[in-house]
């Protein structure tokens, strides 16, 4: 299965997202299409030995829609100055077609040659030209609502062409007539219809789209975070290049107060760098030679030279920017139940408006008014509000999230983490800090301690978890040096075994002692390292339990704060953790964790989460990642606390690049707000359309009630209006 985003175009409502997104679902060969409408893009999973990307275009052009090819990267187009001339130039001939034909109506001096009663074909002819002048403007919408008529994907814009063409149509007949003599049906027109219809559609689509591109402002920063060109090292010679001339290997130089092009590896100086964007930590972080550098980081004091590593695509603002996309493209099920309802609702105000038609004429009313009916039920009718209740408030969510470090991969989390009653924590690495320093050791052996330090630190070395970071520095500060280890094993949820010299060692926990059956005479001592919160590793060699070693954590500084505000919001915090249970249950006690399960391993981990789910819970995973992936896929929401440099590999619904347990409430605080903020548009949406097409149709009619197709265009318009605006609201109540 591959995977593909396309950047689509002729899209202009809800309607045309998910008919073309129902067309791929249904072609041979795509396993999943889901069409995001206010990012304007297709992201299509599909079977790679039955299509490609040149056939996926073709479908895409069958479905009455054009590929411009692979979503290359994320953009906020400024609108040409071309096209505000255009729109300055129709918004004067619109304000001089209205006066011309309906300033009569509301006492407006009249102009003689354009009068109605006096010069009645002059009259016609003039408003004829300036209609014609619109439709040649608004020639795009009406193609896209014929053509998706055609394709049997219905829009918005199929509802406008077929309202505007008829209005256009009967009033040529009309035009007609008054040219073969009958001038009172120069006032029984309605070509200004057609054209300020198209009018406030253009408006509304001009206004629509700066919005739009609010709501990706978030986005764009992240885009914006690294910059534009580099210097790098040619032969000795510093060069100013682009970010795209720059190679895997490139040496690139940083000054004080440049920004780092791209990840890579200092190989000379020493500095310190900004990395609050990736990782929330305000102090600045000293690097030197053999460290890794972020793109985008902010070089505050030092000249370094630096390797280039992940370029373009590779690096993690790249990733950042790849996940957050991706996840605006998959929909929350609030947004899939929208997208069902709107995908009907073009073809029933379609069926609604030609019953009144027919009914108005049995009725016997006269055929302009039941034609001015027909036109403004097509008008008025709203997809766009509807479809774009949710997915513009998933998009600003999105942004607002990335921006606060919290990588979203999945929209349905920006719905679901509301629901969050139970919080699953793991301790090393989450609650805590991670930073293991060994407090004390004992040596029940014959060799000197920094010889037991030295095997048990040369095997850890080896091992990704915290506590072989553990011994590394350890052996560093006391500069023993490593030993070369051969046949390294790890055992997940037990410990680590290797050889030195031919001699196999066995770190690991108590579980590890009762796995290889080794007798244990050290409880008392394990005992009193547990109390003072030490995780504790035993060293075996021969069978034989050799040094007993007691390395300590720190706790997160907001942790306690956080699990109050959680436990104030009623929602269950558990520790899960493989480490022991005294241990376990002094740091819970420390934060004020009522739940504590310890002594488990990664397996059980992921049991102990579908017991809870099996109890009606719905559970997020705290945890790092490297241990704790089974529970946090097992969970309804995983959440995985960890550097912004490990994003690319990592398996949760939810990464944590700051390293900060605060933006898990942020998280909640967010999801509350999207999801109360989608009911609302959702609210305004159908309500806007349960009011609006009735007073269309002409029900109120009999208490003075009703509206033309000029004022239904325009009704429209603010409808899509107030549900953007709206979702821009989350922007500030979300911060």
């Amino acid at each position: 299965m591959k995977k593909i985003i396309l950047a689509i175009e002729g899209m202009t409502c809800s309607a045309c997202s998910n008919g073309l997104e129902k067309y791929l679902n249904k072609q041979n060969g795509i396993i999943n299409a889901s069409v995001n409408l206010v990012m304007a893009n297709a992201t299509i999973d599909y079977d790679e030995n039955i299509l490609n990307q040149e056939k996926i275009e073709k479908y895409v052009k069958q479905a009455g829609f054009s590929s411009a090819g692979i979503f290359k990267e994320f953009k906020i187009e400024k609108k040409s100055k071309s096209e505000k001339i255009k729109f300055v130039i129709f918004s004067i001939l619109a304000i001089i077609l209205m006066y011309i034909s309906m300033g009569q109506m509301i006492k407006l001096p009249t102009i003689p040659v354009f009068d109605p009663h006096q010069n009645p074909i002059t009259y016609v002819s003039t408003i004829f030209v300036l209609t014609i002048l619109f439709l040649i403007y608004g020639w795009d919408i009406l193609k896209n609502g014929y053509k998706n008529l055609i394709h049997r994907v219905p829009n918005m814009d199929t509802l406008v062409s077929i309202g505007v063409i008829s209005s256009f149509l009967y009033s040529l007949y009309g035009m007609y007539m008054v040219i073969k003599g009958n001038h009172e049906y120069a006032m029984d027109l309605y070509f200004e219809s057609s054209a300020i219809i198209i009018y406030f559609i253009k408006l509304g689509r001009y206004l629509d789209g700066m919005s739009k591109d609010k709501t990706k402002e978030a986005i764009k920063k992240l885009v914006e975070i690294t910059p534009n060109t580099a210097t790098i090292e040619v032969n000795g010679v510093e060069k100013t290049v682009t970010l795209d001339e720059i190679k895997k290997g490139t040496i690139i130089i940083a000054k004080p107060g440049d920004k780092i092009a791209v990840d890579g590896e200092i190989i000379e100086g020493k500095t310190h760098l900004d990395e609050s964007f990736i990782t929330g930590e305000s102090k600045p972080a000293s690097k030197k030679e053999g460290e890794k550098v972020i793109a985008g980081s902010l070089n505050y004091d030092g000249f370094i030279k630096y390797k280039a590593e992940k370029i373009g695509k590779e690096s993690t603002v790249s990733e950042i920017v790849r996940l957050v996309l991706e996840a605006s493209n998959t929909k929350a099920p609030i947004a899939k139940l929208a997208d069902k309802i709107s995908g009907y609702f073009v073809p029933i105000v379609i069926i609604i408006a030609v019953l009144t038609l027919i009914i108005y004429l049995i009725l016997g009313y006269d055929l302009s008014i039941a034609i001015s009916t027909f036109v403004t039920i097509l008008v008025v009718a709203c997809p766009c509000s509807l479809g774009l209740a949710t997915p513009l408030a998933i998009v600003v969510s999105e942004g607002v999230c990335a921006s606060n470090g919290i990588l979203v991969k999945k929209s349905e989390v920006l719905e679901n983490a509301s629901k969050i009653n139970t919080i699953v924590f793991d301790k090393t690495g989450t609650l805590t800090y991670g930073k293991l320093r060994i407090s004390k050791i004992y040596n029940y052996s014959q060799q000197e301690e920094e010889k037991v330090i030295q095997l048990a630190g040369s095997i850890e070395c080896k091992s990704a978890h915290p506590i072989g970071k553990a011994f590394v520095e350890y052996m560093e500060e006391q500069k023993i040096e490593k030993l070369i280890v051969d046949e390294f094993e790890d055992v997940p949820g037990y410990g680590i075994i290797g050889k030195i010299q031919n001699r196999q060692i066995i770190l690991g926990n108590n579980k590890i002692v009762e796995k290889y059956n080794i007798k244990n005479t050290h409880l008392e001592d394990e005992k009193e390292l547990a109390q003072s919160g030490n995780s504790i590793i035993y060293v075996i060699e021969n069978q034989e339990i050799i040094a007993l070693i007691g390395v300590n954590d720190i706790v997160r500084k907001n942790a306690k704060e956080v699990i109050k505000q959680l436990n104030d919001k009623h929602i269950q915090t558990i520790m899960l953790t493989g480490d022991n249970k005294q241990t376990a249950e002094k740091i819970a006690t420390e934060l004020g964790i009522s739940r504590v399960i310890s002594n488990v391993l990664p397996a059980e981990k992921a049991d102990m989460i579908k017991q809870l789910k099996q109890e009606k819970n719905y559970v997020m995973m705290c945890g790092d990642g490297i241990n704790d992936s089974p529970a946090l896929a097992n969970s309804d929401i995983g959440v995985s606390v960890k550097s912004g440099t490990d994003i690319a590999m990592d398996s949760s619904d939810v990464i944590l690049t700051k390293n900060d347990l605060n933006s898990i409430l942020k998280l909640i605080n967010i999801s509350q707000k999207t999801v109360r903020n989608i009911k609302q548009n959702l609210f305004w949406a159908f309500f806007y359309n349960m009011l609006m097409i009735p007073i269309a149709i002409g029900v109120l009619k009999p208490i003075g009630i009703s509206i033309n197709p000029m004022f239904a265009s325009l009704a429209m318009m603010f409808s899509s209006l107030t549900v953007i605006l709206n979702a821009l609201r989350l922007k500030k109540v979300c911060n």
